[in-house]
């Protein structure tokens, strides 16, 4: 399915009232720009005395043959790693972060743009970064072939994949290879990679152990995504490669020693969630009932997700009912006295975790890196990073409800625009959710297209049938002025 060139216009005239209603800007103010041209082409290097460096006083890690992965096409590229094994049979993780920081100057325009911004924002028809492209797209991004500085980690595990050893420090680095998750994926499945890239698969397959150990929660739900080709939206599911897993679980490795780090010395940000309130699995356990999910009572919840398929409908309808589980994330920011072990911890990862990898796209990354570079070199951080940190949690939340805000609300106008022609027809779909206080209502999943949309039955009509598949008319589909909406036959 994708959008015709009836409804193409009303679309892309959608979207940008979208923009205007949320306040997206759409270019930076001149000052912010500005700063962002001069430092792309001389980068202001903190100093651990708080003074300004070059990029000759860098540690040169050039020689390390770093790579990035990610979608293709992008060019925000915020991770480049390298992997290898030790004599003894242990690894060893090169994984270098952009430094934001040596192209923002605390105070100025373009860091006062960024606490505007705080996340990119992705739309169909355009993105909208977080640091001009001129930073995100070019003198701060991990292009291969390119040195730049960066935020250099060493992450040392045993043979089992445990975090034995962490150092982080400021280096200069060069990308050899810019990799996307298919080519990677083809590459270790047909056995052509070379050890660093095989090396992923071998330590991701060791982290996923030690977070089902540690009763961690990943959930490989298919993502509704939007494509553009040739001029032309689609809306499509994609079930996560498991070499998207593997990449992830460098991540979250990282986003630990991070945490780590911060506790230890006392001052920090950490990414939070709570335990799932009580009855919340109990009602889970209803709803695989009703979509036919076998959960024995002796499996636990952890472990049932991680059998599930997410190329099957009903599994990918319950993998997508479990995210209420991950619901109440927030940051929690201290500076002096620690949080306590459950104020710190993030259920999903069971154990503390810290936003870390991704400054080009986030707000507090830029700080986690700060923190983390002070707290290994036993120093204090710079003025500049302890004073934002009371402000960092509210301006976070914040912005990720709004990047949560358009992704909905982008998905919604494809939905309509995909649909607009088809009002009246009949679709194939299975029930996902019911309202408990009205189960006339409640949200299906179509077979095809790659539907989620809201059914309302007749007020007196009998409750749907949740977990069932039924046959629902298209009502109402026109971008910007009717969302998608159902009803049963």
């Amino acid at each position: 399915m994708h959008v015709t060139d009836a409804a193409e216009a009303p679309l892309r005239a959608a979207l940008r009232e979208l923009r205007i209603d949320l306040e997206v800007p759409d270019h930076f103010p001149p000052t912010a720009q500005a700063e962002a041209d001069s430092a792309a082409r001389a980068p202001r290097i903190p100093a651990a005395d708080g003074a300004v460096a070059t990029e000759h006083a860098l540690d040169d890690a050039t020689d390390l043959p770093l790579f990035t992965i990610d979608p293709p096409g992008a060019r925000d590229l915020d991770q480049a790693m390298f992997l290898s094994r030790r004599p003894d049979g242990s690894f060893r993780i090169h994984y270098a972060i952009a430094d934001v920081a040596s192209f923002v100057t605390p105070g100025g325009a373009l860091d006062a743009e960024a606490h505007h911004r705080v996340t990119t924002l992705y739309f169909p028809d355009e993105r909208i970064p977080l640091y001009p492209y001129a930073l995100s797209e070019g003198a701060a991004s991990l292009l291969p072939d390119q040195d730049r500085p960066a935020v250099l980690w060493q992450l040392d595990l045993d043979p089992e994949g445990v975090l034995v050893a962490t150092s982080v420090r400021r280096a200069l680095v060069r990308s050899r290879a810019r990799l996307d998750y298919a080519g990677v994926q083809r590459a270790i499945d047909e056995g052509t990679a070379e050890e660093p890239l095989d090396l992923l698969r071998e330590i991701g397959l060791l982290r996923e152990e030690l977070e089902v150990a540690r009763g961690a929660i990943s959930l490989h739900v298919p993502e509704q995504e939007i494509v553009e080709r040739n001029g032309r939206y689609r809306l499509e599911y994609r079930a996560p490669l498991p070499a998207y897993g593997w990449n992830a679980q460098i991540s979250l490795l990282t986003g630990m020693a991070a945490a780590e780090l911060m506790l230890a010395a006392g001052t920090g940000i950490l990414r939070t969630l709570p335990t799932a309130p009580d009855g919340s699995v109990a009602r889970l356990r209803l709803t695989a009932r009703a979509l036919g999910v076998d959960w024995p009572h002796h499996t636990s919840y952890s472990a049932l997700i991680r059998g599930l398929d997410p190329h099957c409908a009903r599994h990918a309808a319950f993998l997508q009912e479990c995210t209420a589980l991950l619901r109440g994330a927030g940051y929690t920011a201290f500076d002096g006295t620690p949080p306590s072990a459950s104020e710190a911890l993030h259920a999903a990862v069971a154990a503390p975790y810290a936003h870390a990898t991704a400054p080009l796209r986030r707000l507090v990354d830029r700080y986690t890196s700060e923190l983390c570079l002070a707290a290994f070199a036993g120093h204090e951080p710079a003025d500049w990073v302890r004073s934002a940190l009371p402000a960092l949690p509210h301006e976070m939340e914040t912005g990720s409800q709004r990047a949560n805000q358009v992704e909905r609300a982008c998905i919604d106008l494809v939905e309509a625009a995909l649909l607009r022609d088809r009002v009246g027809e009949t679709f194939e779909a299975l029930v996902v959710d019911i309202q408990e206080q009205d189960p006339t209502r409640g949200t299906v999943h179509l077979y095809e297209p790659a539907v989620i949309g809201p059914v309302e039955a007749a007020p007196e009509g009998p409750a749907l049938p949740l977990g069932q598949r039924i046959q629902v008319r298209l009502a109402e589909a026109d971008p910007g002025l009717e969302p998608v909406r159902f009803t049963p036959v």
